[in-house]
């Protein structure tokens, strides 16, 4: 009867221990769960692949009203009714030009309308009562890159050799509120094919997947709240593959 009483005790420890063992493994998996909820990657567009080469030879930069001056480009610059601050001025290798009397004024990675506010203010405030200036794109030079979706300020950038993905973001002013980072992909035209790869700038950052190069015509969209419905139609209508594919 002993003998009973305790096989009987025994097994009803083993099922308690069962049920607390089974309870810690389901609040385990729930927990899990909730992590990768938040951990939104999302989408059928492969991430990282390894085949994701160089592009086509680019094409002659589009020069549009967003696109970001860069150096070795050349603008006109029209100042009214001073001609001694008219001309062409190329943009030098520290991404300046050299205004008379003004100096030297940052123009790469602004637009041509942001360099004629700049200009305007720098020749207002010592120079010219009210000046009127206008400045436009005569020679377009550097490659670009666009940048869209949620970034703070979308656009065209110029692009230059060994230029990677979170340098890009960076010169749109990195993300924006409601971004997902985890889900930012690279368009790009790859024998004459329109291609598309995933990335994920959290993994990147923390050292865990390659920072990949970015090349001229490449077009970076970062997902969330801000990316256009256009661009989100077309992500969502991209089929699941293993590794990334025309559409």
């Amino acid at each position: 009867m002993a003998g009973t009483e305790l096989d009987e005790r025994d097994a009803s420890i083993v099922r308690r221990s069962w049920r607390s063992r089974a309870l810690r493994i389901g609040v385990g998996s729930i927990l899990l769960l909730g992590v990768a909820g938040c951990a939104h990657r999302g989408g059928d567009i492969a991430y990282n692949p390894s085949n994701f080469g160089k592009p086509d030879i680019a094409a002659v930069p589009v020069v549009t009203a967003d696109r970001r001056l860069g150096t070795g480009d050349i603008v006109t610059i029209h100042v009214f009714k001073v001609d001694s601050l008219s001309g062409d001025q190329a943009i030098d290798s520290a991404g300046r030009i050299n205004l008379p009397l003004v100096g030297h004024v940052q123009a790469a990675g602004r637009t041509t309308a942001e360099l004629e506010s700049a200009l305007v203010e720098q020749l207002g405030t010592r120079y010219l009562a009210d000046p009127k200036i206008a400045v436009t794109l005569k020679t377009a030079v550097t490659p670009t890159v666009t940048v869209d979706g949620s970034v703070q300020q979308p656009g065209l950038y110029p692009v230059q050799t060994n230029t990677s993905l979170i340098q890009t973001i960076a010169m749109a002013h990195g993300t924006a509120d409601g971004a997902n980072p985890k889900r930012v992909v690279v368009f790009r035209k790859i024998n004459g094919q329109r291609m598309a790869a995933a990335f994920d700038l959290t993994t990147i950052r923390g050292g865990h997947d390659p920072d990949p190069p970015i090349y001229a015509d490449d077009v970076v969209v970062v997902d969330g709240s801000a990316t256009s419905q256009a661009f989100k139609s077309v992500l969502q209508s991209l089929p699941v593959v293993s590794l990334f594919r025309p559409f």
